[in-house]
C-alpha cells in the first residue's frame, strides 16, 4: 500500500463502466501512457492517443468535430475542425499554417476592425502583405488573381462586421479553385445553421465561438473548420502552427462551447425572427438614415444573402442622423439593452464601431466602407421584441 502522501498526489482508479451522457471535461495538462513504446507510436503518429493538451485534448477534439459536423450537414463532404483560443488566434493560426514572407491575402476593407489590425500590424511587418478591394467587383477579383501569383487566399466576411455586407461566396471560392489559391470565409455571424459556406466550394471557415455557437457570453475561443483535413490532423501545418504557437483552446472553454452548441438551432430563430422586426421598425424611424439587415429587401446584397443564407441572422447596424454626438447620445440613453463589446449572446447588445471595435482602423478606411461615425451597431437577443423596440425607442427620445 502506498504512502498517504502518495496517494493524496496520484489519480484514483477511474471506476466508470458506462458511457458518460454528457461530454466530460478533461481537465488534464498530459496523458499517461502504459508505457514508453506507447507514447513513442503517439509522438510519431503511428498511433492515436494524447500526450500533452497543447497538442490535442479529448474534449477540445469532440467539440471541433461537432462544429465541423454542423458545418458539413446534408453533404457528403469530410470536414476537419481545431479550436483554438480565440476567433483572432484561428485567424492567426491559419495564416501562419498556410502562408508565409512573400505571399499576399486578397480581402474586403469592411473587416471585423480586429481581423484589418492583425493582418495590417502583425503579418505585414512579417511580409505577408494585406489587399483591399471590393468583392463585389467579381471581375477585378478574377483580374487581381490571375494578375498576382503571390495572393494565396481570399478572405472575407459574409456578412461582414459591421455592415452586414453580403458576397457571393460560391462566385469567390470559384475564382480562387480556377486559379489554385485557397479562399476563407468568417461564418461568425450566420453560424453553420444559417450558412453552409463548405457547400459553396469555400476551403476553410472561421468562426469566433464566443459568439452565437456559445451564445451565452461566458467563454473566448474559436474555430477553424475545413475540408483540407490533412492540415488539421497531426503534423500537418496549421495544427503544428497551432501546437508550436500555444493557440490551442482550453478544454473548459471548448466544454462552455458545447453546453451553448445545444440550444444553437432555436436560439438562431428567435434571434432572426427579432432582428427582422426590429430592422422594419427601425426602418420607419425618421431619425434613422440608413438600416444594415440583410433580410430587407432594401439592403443592397438582400438577393446574394437570400440565396446562400436560410435566413438573415441576428446582427444589424444602423445609421442616426447627426453623426458622432447622435451616436453617443443614444448609447448613454440605453437602459435595458447592454453597451459591450461583443456580439452573439442571448440578451441584446449594442456597439458603437467607431468608438469601439473600429477605433483603431483609419478613419478614411472605415468611411469608404460605411463604418461612419454615426452607425450603431446591434447584436438582437432573444428576449421579448417589444422589450428591446421600447428602449430603442426611448433612447431616441421616444418615451
Amino acid at each position: 500500500m502506498p504512502h498517504i502522501e502518495s496517494i493524496c498526489a496520484q489519480e484514483p482508479h477511474d471506476p466508470r463502466t458506462t458511457k458518460p451522457h454528457v461530454l466530460p471535461l478533461y481537465a488534464t495538462s498530459s496523458f499517461a501512457f502504459e508505457n514508453i513504446d506507447e507514447g513513442i507510436a503517439i509522438f510519431s503518429n503511428q498511433k492515436e492517443g494524447h500526450g500533452y493538451s497543447r497538442y490535442g485534448n479529448p474534449t477540445v477534439e469532440a467539440v471541433a468535430a461537432k462544429i465541423a459536423a454542423l458545418e458539413a450537414a446534408g453533404t457528403d463532404l469530410e470536414a476537419a475542425g481545431l479550436l483554438f483560443s480565440s476567433g483572432q488566434a484561428a485567424v492567426a493560426t491559419m495564416v501562419m499554417g498556410l502562408l508565409k514572407s512573400g505571399d499576399k491575402i486578397l480581402t474586403q476593407g469592411n473587416l471585423y476592425g480586429g481581423t484589418t489590425e492583425l493582418f495590417v500590424k502583425i503579418f505585414q511587418p512579417l511580409g505577408i502583405q494585406t489587399i483591399l478591394t471590393d468583392l463585389h467587383d467579381l471581375d477585378q477579383v478574377e483580374d487581381l488573381v490571375k494578375n498576382d501569383p503571390h495572393i494565396k487566399l481570399l478572405y472575407f466576411e459574409t456578412p461582414a462586421n459591421p455592415t452586414l455586407a453580403c458576397v457571393d461566396i460560391e462566385a469567390l471560392a470559384s475564382i480562387a479553385k480556377r486559379h489554385g489559391r485557397l479562399s476563407a470565409v468568417d461564418n461568425t455571424f450566420a453560424t453553420p445553421y444559417l450558412q453552409q459556406p463548405l457547400r459553396l466550394g469555400v476551403d476553410f471557415i472561421v468562426h469566433s465561438t464566443t459568439k452565437f455557437l456559445n451564445g451565452h457570453g461566458n467563454s473566448i475561443a474559436g474555430a477553424l473548420i475545413t475540408t483540407h483535413t490533412s492540415q488539421m490532423r497531426m503534423g500537418g501545418s496549421i495544427w503544428q502552427a497551432m501546437k508550436l504557437a500555444g493557440t490551442n483552446c482550453s478544454p473548459w472553454e471548448a466544454w462552455l462551447v458545447h453546453n451553448g452548441l445545444k440550444t444553437l438551432a432555436v436560439r438562431m430563430d428567435r434571434h432572426c425572427d427579432n432582428a427582422l422586426r426590429i430592422a422594419g421598425y427601425l426602418q420607419d424611424d425618421k431619425q434613422v438614415e440608413r438600416v444594415n439587415y440583410c433580410g430587407l429587401p432594401s439592403h443592397p446584397d438582400h438577393a446574394i444573402a437570400k440565396r446562400q443564407m436560410r435566413a438573415f441572422g441576428g446582427m444589424l447596424s444602423f445609421e442616426l442622423a447627426g453623426g458622432l454626438e447622435a451616436g453617443i447620445r443614444f448609447m448613454n440613453r440605453i437602459r435595458f439593452c447592454t453597451l459591450a463589446p461583443t456580439l452573439g449572446d442571448v440578451d441584446t447588445l449594442i456597439l458603437h464601431p467607431a468608438s469601439m471595435s473600429h477605433l483603431n482602423i483609419p478613419k478614411e478606411t472605415r468611411l469608404a466602407n460605411g463604418i461612419t461615425d454615426g452607425l450603431v451597431r446591434l447584436s438582437v437577443g432573444i428576449e421579448h421584441v417589444d422589450d428591446i423596440i421600447g428602449d430603442l425607442a426611448q433612447a431616441m427620445g421616444r418615451g
